[in-house]
């Protein structure tokens, strides 16, 4: 039985990708795509490249002309602060809900405080206790079902899924893990300050928010879920000039005598079965750990790692489409484990190649 979508926020590059993707499921009709910009124009003249596969108009943006459409999931598509308007009432209607903001990640609601600036906290602490955290590698048995499901972080993604093997099993100082972030422009989204536009971005390795950035809360919160155990991570990002793609490099330091044999079994045991999830670590031919140009125009993280036996340290690497497994790829994913769709449906595309 087919399910009706609606995609709110759809003009911005995170609900192109959605349509994009969801206009190829065999299971889902899309209903309605919302833009307060956009209001009446068609869908193809903001993305160009739907242009013969979507025929539809924008609509207003409001809960009560998604309503109409009486969708059964909802993607909501917002800036940060935006999908708590939305969430409890999409709920008391009784959709999916799909959520790519930060509005429901974090599981402590004086966490907002900290890293988001909301002076009072969250203001709805029981839909967070609610809300999955939309990393199937580590949460499909909870997604199963949800009705409200939070799509990580782009960076704290590829992050995540590299550090999660060795922190499940202790190998590595969780007290002290290093990581390094390179990521392309369309992680800026399609309202973008001057520093994003192509006469600043181009030629550029610009670090920013480099002590605090609001990822580390998603990151520490997973990790210290795998591990059981409290997780501090020192994060910078780096603005690069690509228009897709993650690259995270993490330095960790290990905590017993750990083999390369060992960190293999780590890595398969968790990721072995996974549809996304490819462990590259190469002595020959053109990809020897991951890289971004590997991985673009697909759902798929490639993680690999290195042994660095004179300072004691491990490297590990991640590579993403920032775009797909790091937000809209990721956000059918989990719908499609949510409403018992295959979960690769509509997602098993591999990679470009050349790009």
């Amino acid at each position: 039985m087919s399910r009706r979508a609606c995609v709110i926020g759809a003009s911005g590059v995170t609900g192109g990708e959605l349509l994009r993707l969801l206009v190829k499921h065999e299971g889902i009709d899309i209903s309605c795509t919302t833009s307060r910009e956009y209001v009446g124009e068609y869908v193809f003249r903001v993305h160009p490249n739907l242009r013969g596969r979507l025929g539809i108009s924008f609509t207003e943006s409001s809960i009560e002309a998604v309503l109409k459409h009486d969708p059964d999931v909802a993607f909501l598509a917002l800036p940060h602060g935006e999908s708590i308007k939305w969430v409890p009432k999409l709920l008391e209607a009784g959709l999916t809900i799909i959520d790519l903001s930060a509005d429901f990640r974090l599981r402590r609601p004086e966490s907002y405080i900290e890293w988001y600036g909301w002076r009072e906290g969250h203001p709805y602490p029981d839909l967070l206790g609610k809300a999955i955290y939309g990393l199937p590698e580590l949460h499909r048995g909870e997604l199963r079902g949800a009705k409200l499901i939070a799509v990580p972080g782009c960076m704290a993604t590829a992050s995540i899924l590299s550090l999660a093997p060795p922190a499940k099993l202790h190998l590595i100082d969780l007290g002290r893990i290093v990581i390094d972030v390179k990521i392309s422009s369309s992680g800026a989204g399609s309202q973008v300050s001057r520093l994003d536009m192509h006469p600043f971005r181009t030629y550029v390795v610009r670090p920013y928010e480099v002590a605090h950035h609001r990822h580390i809360a998603e990151i520490e919160q997973e990790l210290g879920l795998v591990s059981g155990e409290a997780v501090r991570v020192a994060f910078t990002p780096h603005a690069v000039d690509l228009v897709r793609g993650i690259l995270a490099t993490s330095h960790a330091w290990l905590s017993r005598d750990v083999s390369e044999p060992l960190l293999w079994g780590a890595y398969r045991s968790m990721y072995g079965n996974e549809p996304f999830i490819r462990i590259v670590k190469d002595r020959a031919g053109y990809q020897r750990y991951p890289d971004v140009k590997y991985v673009i125009g697909s759902n798929v993280a490639d993680v690999g790692f290195e042994i660095d036996n004179r300072m004691n340290r491990l490297i590990i690497f991640s590579a993403i489409d920032n775009l797909l497994k790091g937000a809209s790829g990721q956000a059918i994913q989990d719908m499609n484990i949510a409403l018992g769709f295959n979960e690769t449906e509509a997602l098993d595309a591999a990679p470009l190649y050349p790009v």
